[in-house]
């Protein structure tokens, strides 16, 4: 069942995403070869508890971090450890916070050092199928209209995307209906109403769509070992449109990105 929220939830739920977007900008500040990512973990914590919120994945499913780091060919899930940051590498950091009882939750993809330009290109179109499959999140639309949105663009460079894992609803819990794939058809799935709030989050692959779950129960990598690229939004629908919850501001603060890309979507206070 899909839950609405009230106005003076989705202020809330910005908040708590928004949570998530600074930490994710203190974060990109330390990401630089020798850093381990349980260091990046570490930081991360601290700075959630320090500003009166919660970790939100941290013993969610028995999860032991308050960040999932999926480097290179690993998709998502990747547990923080004691192993430095490469030159060359790519990270995908996906955090989570709860404030006032509702969850934050979105990912980023950062190189570090020189990265091939197949990689960069890879990431750079995995962040744009975001916006894409956001500008489907409107009243009247459907599921699988976003999931399109995301394969056409993604396949067209010829890019695996990932079917076992999906976005989500978001709320009082993680993961709420519906699950938001990143394929299907347009006009199937359950319509898009006032009020829906939703996790829209890409993973694709430079090589194929398959993936393999490793024996610890939480890492996912590539099937052939090629780079996976990550990206992922918090949304809601208000007054028929789809508004951000979440900024990559901090982020571009920190790296010295200048970017338009959320201007359509911006929250109106």
């Amino acid at each position: 069942m899909i839950v609405t929220k009230n106005k003076e939830e989705l202020e809330i739920m910005r908040r708590a995403a928004l949570m998530v977007s600074k930490t994710l900008g203190i974060i990109a500040a330390e990401i630089k070869p020798g850093v381990t990512t349980l260091r990046l973990d570490t930081l991360a914590e601290q700075y959630i508890r320090d500003n009166g919120a919660i970790p939100g994945f941290k013993g969610l499913y028995d999860c032991p971090s308050t960040l999932l780091i999926s480097p290179n060919e690993e998709v998502v899930h990747g547990i923080p450890k004691e192993v430095a940051i490469q030159e060359g590498d790519v990270l995908s950091i996906d955090c989570g916070a709860i404030v006032d009882g509702f969850y934050g939750d979105h990912a980023y993809t950062f190189t570090v050092g020189e990265v091939p330009q197949e990689t960069i290109d890879l990431l750079d179109r995995t962040k744009n199928s975001l916006y894409l499959g956001i500008e489907q999140f409107r009243v009247g639309k459907r599921v699988e209209d976003v999931g399109h949105a995301i394969q056409e663009y993604c396949e067209s460079f010829g890019y695996g995307v990932v079917r076992e894992l999906v976005g989500h609803g978001l709320g009082k819990v993680m993961h709420e209906d519906p699950q938001m794939p990143n394929y299907g058809k347009r006009g199937r799935g359950k319509k898009f109403v006032e009020g829906m709030t939703v996790a829209i989050e890409p993973m694709i692959n430079l090589g194929t769509k398959n993936i393999r779950h490793h024996k610890d129960g939480w890492t996912i990598t590539t099937k052939d070992n090629k780079p996976s690229a990550h990206f992922e939004h918090n949304i809601a629908i208000v007054d028929g449109e789809p508004r951000l919850l979440s900024t990559f501001d901090y982020i571009y603060e920190v790296l010295g990105i200048t970017s338009k890309e959320e201007d359509p979507y911006r929250w109106k206070d």
